[in-house]
């Protein structure tokens, strides 16, 4: 019988909501969940930004407005995340070169530039970071763009294999090829390339000519500084793009998706943007119209509260001041937390070194862990954490962390969880 088109194989379910769905329905009294790239507090609490709150709160006195956005969203959102992503001098003597959309999150931002470039730059190849979050894969698959997965982390330094990264571009990367790069706090890692290493990597890019897609998830919330988290995006578009260019050496141009999930605590209101800067001398109108266009195709008008509450927090002198203290603190938690976990590491016997523990930044760590420890970990003590081994420093407090130290002491041994 012929086979009929909706007998379809079943496509695995996505590893991280699975394993929180497994958690939720997990009744243990001492269950951890180390698996979401989600701010928590001490108390292991969802945390509504105070900023965020107060801009609610003077929400709440305008009569509210259900309407329609235009399809490339609030042009005041826009204007603001451009100079928050590019920073007031480059936001004002690049303006003719920069293209921007509101998009539904991060998610949205990477898969309009992937389809845009897919469509038009037409890359031979997409260099997609080894390992990276797990959607940039599943995005660029849906446009059949040929990937390479580039070295970008070495789990004998534990720290960014430059050499590698810039061997394998050497060697495979063509003209107008698509390379994506994490402006900061790299997830699942936590390993940031440092100054150095991203003017080596510049280097290259210009070089070989590639496009470059950042990814920019955490601004603010990698080490507090929302313009030191921004740097490497700075310098790119300042030194590839800002100035012009000999003819037949004019670089392609670079991208940036831009979420406000977790530097606003606003996961499912899906606020993001995409900004797209071309080569100087040329027009934006076309690729506008394109973006908007598959904008429209795909969603018509990007939602609207979640960038209402953005563009009055960093609108506002004083509620800005506020979301720059707020990203202090949720940074300086983590950074507490990640003390806190190695030094009761260290202090248990666990064997090893797990300086890196407290070295890498953002939210996530790479424990070096393997996929059968982690399997212990969830099945005897009731920890949840990717297979991978990445933890997401934001699900731990000072009454779970020991038991999460001890847990992985007795897995790293070898040793048996005693009944409970």
């Amino acid at each position: 019988m012929e086979r009929q088109y909706l007998d379809l194989p079943i496509t695995p379910p996505d590893i991280a909501f699975d394993l929180m769905a497994k958690y939720d329905a997990d009744t243990h009294p001492n269950k951890v969940s180390l698996i979401a790239g989600a701010y928590r507090d001490e108390n292991g609490s969802p945390w509504v930004l105070p900023s965020v709150e107060q801009a609610k709160s003077g929400l709440s006195h305008i009569p509210p407005n259900h309407e329609y956005l235009p399809i490339a969203g609030s042009p005041t959102f826009l204007g603001l995340a451009q100079t928050l992503i590019f920073g007031k001098h480059l936001t004002a003597t690049m303006q003719d070169q920069i293209v921007s959309i509101q998009t539904v999150s991060g998610t949205g931002a990477n898969h309009l530039a992937a389809s845009l470039l897919a469509a038009h730059l037409r890359p031979q190849h997409v260099f997609i970071p080894a390992p990276t979050w797990v959607n940039h894969k599943a995005i660029w698959a849906t446009t059949l763009v040929p990937q390479i997965d580039y070295p970008y982390y070495s789990p004998t330094t534990r720290g960014v294999n430059l050499e590698g990264m810039c061997a394998v571009l050497d060697e495979h990367a063509a003209p107008n090829d698509v390379i994506i790069l994490q402006a900061c706090a790299h997830n699942p890692t936590g390993v940031d390339l440092t100054r150095a290493h991203w003017e080596t990597l510049l280097e290259v890019v210009r070089r070989k000519r590639l496009f470059v897609v950042f990814d920019s998830a955490y601004q603010g919330f990698a080490t507090g500084d929302v313009d030191g988290d921004a740097w490497a995006v700075r310098d790119f578009a300042d030194q590839l793009l800002a100035t012009g260019q000999e003819e037949g050496q004019q670089h392609p141009g670079l991208c940036v998706a831009q979420s406000f999930s977790k530097n606003f605590g606003l996961y499912g209101e899906r606020v993001g943007a995409l900004h797209l800067v071309v080569p100087r001398g040329m027009g934006v109108d076309g690729a506008r119209s394109q973006l908007v266009g598959m904008a429209r195709a795909e969603y018509s008008n990007p939602p609207r509260f979640g960038a209402t509450i953005v563009e009055t927090v960093l609108g506002d002198s004083n509620l800005r001041a506020q979301w720059e203290q707020d990203l202090r603190t949720m940074s300086a938690r983590i950074a507490r937390m990640r003390s806190a976990l190695r030094s009761r590491l260290e202090l248990n016997g666990t064997p090893g070194d797990w300086s890196h523990v407290e070295k890498q930044i953002g939210m996530f760590t790479y424990t070096g862990l393997d996929r059968e420890k982690v399997a212990r970990l969830q099945e005897e003590y009731h920890i949840y954490l990717l297979p991978s081994g990445r933890v997401s420093i934001c699900g731990l407090t000072e009454r779970n962390v020991q038991y999460v130290a001890d847990a992985i002491r007795d897995v790293v041994l070898g040793t048996r969880k005693a009944s409970a």
